[in-house]
């Protein structure tokens, strides 16, 4: 009977699954970009079709699809042929339940097995018949908010506040809600560095049901559906959406309203031989700090767009706007990289609202929509300006050489900034800097304004902020490369309204059009050069099926026709990322047309074949015709693809011709693989005046054998061979001037539960056939292993890696935050009242925590080869805790771990490279990462003669501004627990150390300390929720060398705990510090050495109460202090409300 009841059960679902499938797949019109996301939830791979305008599929060989992110990326073959701008999608979403959560157990009623005393917990039983109000109830929650109040009499009041909240789940039976709130006042994130708060903080809600959705928040305003007018931005505002009659002729209406997170840009630059990066992102105006609005960026190489990851292709680090490529992409002087995204840009608030709606049936589908961008000129935000810059912004139009002002504004004295008092010299105003708080002092924004045409030069960079001096001009030719002047910010203004439509008049015909105006002002403040900000852009697009022949071939004509006005202006890049490139555009003037016309044969088995004339023309400087064709044909298991093209262009200044071809074919065996791939540039640029071969002119031949077994999504292997010429122009003809030889292996060898390895190599040798440089030559290569021993008693993790990069000479300054919210402490040890780099010291006491570090923009690099290696081994022999053998038992009480890591750069010279890690060479060493620790554990977690022994090793140097810094430490450590007489708990810490610190140029770092320290604690265990401790720590210091400090400290202190029934906690410390210190007191060494106390007699005291005041709202009360002799007593207390959801 049960086993009926099974059958019948499991027939119902899966009916009632196929019914939903099949009315939940979706359809959507896509408009052909580099990559375009289908839905905003996972799509079913198996239930996926793209089509083309006529119903036809499109070969799986032009693009790639990732279903987790439902988001296709087109193939450059096909955005170069493809002969509609849009396609359609049938899809298959996946259903509720199977992205809704589901849990075993009732979340609400669980309770966290936790020993620290400090914590509350709280076990009640709900009296019969009350009726208690949930907060939330019926959606599923999780986080908390907190606000709290920090004051001290070394300090400001501070106020904290966080929040984070999770919430999903239904309001009402149509109605959904989701929502992720998080927000934080700490400056800093992950890595230790801040740029902007404001990055960091995650907010939106939204409201949903079947046929609308409303989103506040943060939002991510994606348009598809127009070619003139598409985007995607990061925003905070509001975006809503609807559709009306959903099941017959529907309505789809949107609009949105936000202030713009970031702006967007694109920087290029070529790709350098060997070099992983990292490399510098521009902004639009050449800007060298850019702070990168998160997860916004695009990254092309050769018009392919790239994945970001640590296992993919690249990493970004978005503070300091550099992108670093991994060892298994390399990269090569032959890459053309381009990388779009948008960053912060905070001279004026922007406000960004959009709004339309579009009309579809079965043969028509009609949209229209309007954008608008706009600065608020009323409200800037980086810069304050007065009636007099308005007035130059006014006179300036669109010109931005002519925004130019003085940045020299009064200031109050102030240590924490660099300033300046007005001298003459020569009958020249001229700034000085100064530190008299007596001088009629100016704060000055300096601004490089190029090699000998200013009268300023940076005179000092140890100081947090860069300090200039002036220069007197020779012969009246100035000597400086900056000027206290400042660049005025224009406020901008972009609107565009679009109107597109689609029509099938039968199924064979296929119609689309567009039109699109926009209104761009470069200057609110200006009517001057209006007359240029508006422009037109129409499209018109058509596909005919003339042969229709299922079994066989079919040929569709298609035809496509732009113009776009010179003074149109888009919002995003309408084209494709290389199409300058394929037209070899320089600088087009005028409006353009362009004209697609051509033939497609395609057959659902064998494959597709494209032929299209191109003809663009820009009507003051351009015209050019291309020829283009296309093919992925399938014969039984040969597969071959092409991709070629023929440019010729006439210009006002340049004519070209440019031959392109790609080929590739693959042979597929039942477990194997072999094929060919040949590409070829003929690329002839002339300037009209000499007839003679521009810069830019480049030819090149590619040849390239591989072959693999396997399967790619299990176990394989690929090796390969590529073997490339380059042509240049010397003399006025294009020449050999070098060739590379590429030799590469892409692997997963093994790939079991207990043993994983994989392995990728490239090397490549770059000949250079001239007589000037020598051969470039790098190795890119991972190796990744993995294994278990002996039923997973044994763990083995190993990695190893190499490549080539380079390395920034990173400089960075200390901003000023709140007290508390900071890491660095700033201590004037030289007593000239500036803030210098050498004196910042992370902070020992929260009170003195008042600054951050941050990045600056890195203008120097260094050429490197990276050699890294790290291995973990566990050994875990608990599960022989049963067994009756002795020798397994006594061993059963054993763990260990051992970890080594080791990340190497050296200065790269020549072709020659190290690839050994372990190899010391001081003389070429700029960055080392080395550590090691070994722990081995005797009954871990048991507090019964639980025993520890640890060897830590670590040395770290780094490559900053100011020089080489290097530190070396070595630590062996004993601890000791053992819980007796049931209330009684005894440990032992006991340590020797030694840390080194060498500076290359600041004499005041260098020291090398040796440290031993004992630590007795013993406890008594009143009961489960008391607890007293009285301890004591004898700690001695010798520093080597220098000024041969020496500390000889002794601590004893006393502590307590008490927690109740998890209604309320408190626990206090005090401590007594008696540190006998030789030395100088007030210096780098002594402030490490003494942990910011003084000598002598030291007194510290905390204590830490917590109440539950009810269900859901707890209260924490801190209080901090501490006493030197001679030294007033500093108090530090805290408030902290804190509700949980």
């Amino acid at each position: 009977m049960r086993i009926l009841t099974f059958i019948l059960l499991f027939c119902v679902v899966t009916v009632g699954v196929a019914q939903q499938t099949v009315g939940s797949m979706k359809t959507k019109t896509l408009v052909v970009r580099d990559s375009v996301f289908i839905d905003s939830v996972s799509i079913n791979p198996n239930r996926f079709q793209l089509l083309d305008t006529t119903g036809k599929p499109i070969d799986t060989a032009f693009y790639n699809v990732d279903f987790s992110l439902a988001k296709i990326t087109f193939s450059n073959t096909f955005l170069n042929t493809a002969a509609n701008d849009t396609l359609k999608a049938s899809y298959l979403p996946y259903p509720d339940f199977l992205t809704k959560r589901y849990f075993q157990l009732d979340k609400s009623i669980i309770v966290e097995n936790n020993d620290d005393l400090n914590k509350l917990y709280q076990l009640n039983q709900q009296e019969k018949g009350v009726k208690t109000f949930t907060p939330f109830d019926g959606l599923n929650t999780s986080g908390s908010i907190s606000r709290g109040i920090r004051v001290g009499n070394n300090q400001n009041t501070v106020l904290d506040s966080q929040l984070d909240l999770q919430i999903s789940g239904q309001i009402s039976p149509r109605v959904g809600l989701r929502a992720s709130i998080q927000d934080s006042n700490i400056p800093l994130q992950e890595g230790g560095y801040s740029q902007n708060l404001d990055e960091f903080d995650q907010v939106f809600i939204e409201l949903f049901s079947d046929n609308w959705s409303i989103r506040a928040g943060d939002v991510n305003l994606v348009q598809n559906e127009s070619f003139f007018a598409s985007f995607e931005k990061k925003v905070q505002g509001i975006s809503l959406g609807a559709t009306l009659n959903p099941e017959g002729n529907s309505t789809n209406l949107f609009a949105a309203g936000a202030l713009v997170r970031g702006v967007f840009t694109e920087s290029k630059f070529q790709g350098q031989e060997g070099n992983q990066g990292p490399y510098k992102l521009t902004g639009p105006n050449g800007e060298l700090f850019v702070l990168i609005v998160s997860g916004s960026e695009t990254v092309y190489v050769n018009g392919v767009p790239l994945v970001r990851g640590e296992n993919k292709d690249y990493v970004i680090d978005y503070n300091a706007g550099e992108i670093m490529f991994n060892s298994t992409y390399p990269i090569t002087s032959e890459m053309r990289i381009s990388v779009q995204y948008q960053f912060s840009e905070r001279n004026y608030t922007r406000i960004i609202a959009t709004g339309g709606g579009n009309y579809e049936s079965d043969n028509l589908k009609i949209g229209a929509f309007v954008y608008s961008e706009n600065d608020s000129k009323n409200q800037p935000l980086q810069q304050n300006l007065n009636a007099q810059q308005v007035a130059i912004l006014a006179d300036a139009g669109d010109d931005m050489s002519q925004m130019f002002t003085s940045s020299v504004q009064p200031s109050e004295f102030s240590e924490n900034r660099v300033l300046y008092r007005l001298e003459t010299i020569n009958n020249q105003p001229v700034y000085v800097f100064s530190t008299n708080a007596e001088d009629e002092l100016f704060q000055i924004q300096f601004s490089n304004v190029g090699a000998n045409n200013g009268d300023y030069i940076l005179s000092d960079a140890s100081a947090i902020n860069r300090i200039y001096e002036y220069v007197a001009p020779v012969n009246g030719v100035p000597q400086g490369s900056f000027a206290p002047v400042i660049q005025l910010e224009a406020p901008t203004k972009l609107q565009i309204g679009v109107v597109n439509g689609r029509y099938k008049p039968s199924k064979k015909t296929n119609l689309y059009f567009e039109i699109a105006g926009s209104k761009n002002d470069l200057n609110l403040f200006s009517d001057i050069d209006d007359d240029d900000n508006d422009g037109v852009a129409t499209k018109f697009d058509f596909r005919q099926r003339i042969v229709t022949n299922d079994s066989l071939w079919n040929l569709d004509a298609f035809g496509t026709f732009n113009y776009i006005q010179d003074e149109y202006q888009s919002i995003q890049r309408i084209y494709n990322i290389e199409f300058e490139r394929d037209w070899n555009l320089q600088t087009p003037i005028g409006s353009q047309a362009y004209v697609i016309g051509g033939l497609e044969l395609s057959n659902q088995k064998q494959g597709i074949v494209n032929y299209s004339f191109q003809q663009l023309d820009y009507k003051d400087n351009f015209s050019g015709s291309r020829h283009v064709f296309n093919s992925a044909l399938t014969f039984g298991r040969l597969k071959t693809f092409v991709n070629s093209s023929y440019l010729n262009s006439e210009g006002s200044e340049i004519d070209s011709e440019f031959l392109r071809a790609n080929i590739n074919a693959v042979y597929g065996f039942k477990k194997s693989w072999i094929g060919a791939k040949y590409s070829a540039e003929n690329n002839q640029q002339r300037q009209v005046a000499t007839d003679s071969l521009t810069g830019d002119s480049q030819r090149f031949m590619n040849y390239e054998v591989y072959t693999g077994v396997g399967d790619s999504t299990n176990v394989f292997a690929e090796i390969g061979y590529r073997y490339r010429v380059n042509d240049s122009v010397q003399s006025n003809e294009l020449t050999r001037v070098s060739n590379s030889n590429n030799y590469y292996l892409k692997s997963r060898l093994i790939n079991t539960s207990n043993t994983k390895l994989a392995v990728f190599a490239n090397y490549r040798v770059l000949e250079d056939e001239t007589e000037d440089d020598n051969d470039d030559v790098s190795l890119n290569s991972r190796i990744v292993y993995s294994q278990f021993i002996a039923n997973k008693k044994i763990s083995l993790n190993t990695t190893f890696e190499t490549n080539s990069g380079t390395l920034p000479q990173q400089e960075f300054t200390y901003v000023e935050v709140d007290t508390g919210e900071g890491q660095y402490t700033w201590n004037d040890y030289n007593n000239n009242g500036v803030q210098e780099l050498e004196e910042f010291e992370i902070a020992q006491f929260q009170d003195e925590a008042r600054f951050i570090r941050v990045l600056l923009p890195n203008q120097v690099f260094i050429r490197t080869h990276q050699n890294k290696f790290s291995q973990t081994l566990s050994l875990n022999l608990r599960s022989w805790e049963k067994e009756t053998n002795g020798f397994k038992k006594f061993m059963s009480h054993f763990y260990n771990q051992t970890a080594y890591l080791i990340d190497r750069k050296i200065r790269r010279d020549g072709e020659a490279f190290d690839i050994n890690p372990f190899n010391d060479n001081d003389e070429k060493e700029l960055a080392l990462n080395l550590s090691f620790r070994n722990s081995i554990f005797f009954n871990r977690g048991k507090q019964k003669y639980t025993t520890s022994y640890s060897y830590v090793s670590t040395k770290a140097k780094n490559l900053l501004s100011t020089g080489l810094q290097e530190n070396i430490q070595q630590s062996h450590q004993i601890n000791f627990n053992h819980k007796f007489a049931e209330s009684w708990l005894i440990s032992i810490e006991n340590q020797l150390s030694t840390t080194e610190s060498i500076s290359q140029n600041f004499e005041s770092r260098n020291f090398n300390i040796e440290g031993v320290s004992i630590d007795p604690k013993l406890s008594y265990l009143l009961s489960r929720q008391t607890r007293f401790d009285i301890f004591y720590n004898y700690n001695f210091q010798d520093n080597l060398i220098g000024g041969k400090e020496q500390l000889d400290q002794q601590k004893f202190g006393l502590g307590f705990s008490y927690a109740n029934q998890q209604q309320f906690a408190i626990s206090g410390e005090f401590n007594y510090i008696q540190n006998d210190f030789s030395g100088s007191a007030f210096s780098p060494v002594a402030y490490q050495m003494l942990e910011g106390l003084q000598p002598d007699k030291n007194y510290t005291w905390q204590f830490l109460t917590q109440k539950k005041l009810t269900k859901y709202l707890d209260l924490n009360l801190s209080y901090n202090g501490r006493k030197s002799e001679n030294l007033d007593a500093i108090h530090t207390g805290s408030v902290q409300l804190r509700a949980y959801f």
